[in-house]
């Protein structure tokens, strides 16, 4: 590879954060909303790099010279479902899928370091496989696989073949998307998710040409997702014109998702990735 995703190191350190009271159903390394059990020990799991050392236990350290951990009750795992976008229209701009695959690769390596469950889910035009996985030890494959994804070369919506796949038992779903599609369609799935109880965030990844476009002349536009051909003549307020939409759009978009509950962010495709994890995931409540 020739990134090093140095970042890495930092990430594993971080947690999403969910504020649901829906309760997972296994141990993990979150304290859940029960009041009063945290006194009452469940059972030991291995030391992961990251984990407070003052929780191991000593004395089970010296009989198995292994570093473990006490865990109790209270301590909860999420479940955690981040689907990816992986239609046409992410798929031709090619900074902008870079963008999004490597934002769903970091989100699931912070959920799976953070000893919680992930469902992760690649929609293009066709039912992809999801990955099911929990624990550390997964992390870094996961972030791998996830990088490496390839173009299906399929037609197809995001929006309409979504709801088929949503995972019903999480507490919270990440959706990365260019968000293109009508209002209307996106707001069915968010209903769907506020009936389901799920926290979800929406993740818009956008290019840079799409946000601001630079175009004149006579041009054939190509739709993506259907191949349809439009010939169009570009001019100064055609691109005016376009801007206020697409800015409006955004707008009405980030409304949506606040009105169920959700949260938004937009992610053009030039900016830094770590900026993004690191600033404004943080900024918004939603990493710590």
């Amino acid at each position: 590879m020739s990134k090093t995703y140095s970042y890495l190191g930092k990430l594993q350190k971080k947690k999403l954060l969910v504020k649901t009271k829906k309760r997972g159903l296994h141990a993990g390394s979150r304290q859940s909303a029960r009041f009063g059990s945290s006194l009452e020990f469940s059972d030991f799991r291995a030391y992961q790099l990251g984990d407070d050392v003052r929780q191991i236990d000593w004395n089970v350290y010296g009989r198995t010279q292994k570093h473990y951990i006490k865990r109790f009750l209270d301590e909860q795992e999420l479940s955690i479902s981040i689907y990816l976008d992986g239609t046409a229209s992410m798929q031709k701009a090619e900074k902008k899928w870079e963008m999004a695959r490597e934002l769903a690769a970091a989100l699931s390596y912070t959920v799976l370091s953070s000893d919680d469950r992930l469902y992760f889910a690649a929609i293009s035009g066709e039912y992809i496989q999801p990955v099911k996985k929990r624990g550390a030890i997964y992390s870094r494959k996961v972030f791998l696989d996830i990088l490496h994804l390839q173009a299906q070369g399929v037609s197809g919506a995001f929006w309409t073949a979504l709801p088929k796949v949503i995972s019903k038992k999480e507490q919270l779903s990440v959706l990365i998307s260019d968000g293109l599609e009508p209002l209307s369609v996106m707001e069915e799935v968010f209903q769907q998710l506020a009936a389901l109880k799920q926290e979800f965030w929406l993740i818009q990844v956008l290019s840079s040409e799409e946000l601001f476009p630079d175009y004149s002349g006579d041009l054939k536009l190509l739709d993506a997702e259907n191949g349809t051909v439009v010939n169009v003549s570009m001019n100064s307020a055609i691109l005016t014109e376009y801007k206020t939409r697409i800015h409006q759009h955004n707008k009405e978009l980030e409304s949506l998702c606040k009105k169920y509950g959700g949260h938004y962010l937009l992610a053009a495709d030039d900016r830094d990735l770590q900026t993004i994890l690191f600033t404004d995931l943080p900024a918004k409540g939603l990493m710590r």
